[in-house]
């Protein structure tokens, strides 16, 4: 079940959306016809309060809370084999961890170790400036300050972005090649939930390894469910 931690239905279906050609299931049942074997389905599930959108640790702490209550009933319920946080910030992961012992997945945590692996230098091009800190405290609490080469962000503001997925793919394309070009990095985290779209797109249109958050969190359930 992918937990989006914001309000917006609309996100929560782009990222079901994803997370469902990631895992070879495009249907929402046990297994599709003609998935492959080992398919997976996935169900998206939006919080019920909260805001629209994550782009401060105010609202990242506002969402904990709401994304434990969400993984709690699908716990409970037991119609889920693992749990996947649909924000960059990761709100109650670790709570989700110790509070049902299903395997759970953070788009952060995913993404980044995903970028850093075998040493790689890797930087993350994102539209919230409000969450530079925190990212950059997470990163840190992974031990991967070693490998990393910094943040970019785009101009203009993360709602005006979001309204405009052509100003927003050419922002983020800048951001990426700023983390390449002028920070040496050789890998690329796209840093939110709500630019998975865009992350997909960008992989035919930037030389580098972008890394794209819903699918290295997908990667990584499936990882947990293979073991």
């Amino acid at each position: 079940m992918l937990i989006n931690p914001n309000t917006s239905a609309e996100t929560t279906a782009m990222m079901t959306a994803i997370a469902r050609r990631t895992l070879g299931a495009p249907g929402a049942g046990p297994r599709a016809s003609g998935a492959p074997a080992g398919a997976l389905s996935v169900r998206g599930v939006t919080v019920t309060r909260g805001p629209r959108i994550l782009t401060d640790p105010a609202a990242l702490r506002a969402a904990a809370p709401e994304v434990l209550a969400a993984g709690l009933r699908a716990a409970a319920a037991d119609d889920c084999a693992a749990l996947l946080v649909g924000a960059f910030g990761d709100p109650g992961l670790e709570e989700l961890r110790a509070a049902t012992g299903l395997p759970v997945a953070g788009l952060g945590e995913a993404a980044l170790l995903e970028a850093a692996a075998d040493g790689t230098p890797f930087g993350i091009a994102t539209t919230t400036p409000l969450l530079a800190d925190a990212i950059a405290a997470r990163v840190a609490a992974l031990g991967l300050g070693d490998r990393y080469t910094g943040i970019r962000l785009t101009t203009g503001t993360p709602e005006r972005l979001s309204a405009d997925p052509a100003l927003l793919l050419d922002r983020l394309e800048r951001a990426v090649r700023a983390c390449v070009e002028r920070d040496g990095a050789r890998a690329v985290v796209i840093g939110g939930g709500p630019l998975g779209e865009a992350a997909e797109e960008l992989h035919a249109r930037c030389a580098v390894r972008v890394v794209a958050p819903i699918p290295a969190a997908c990667r990584a359930i499936r990882h947990h469910l293979s073991r």
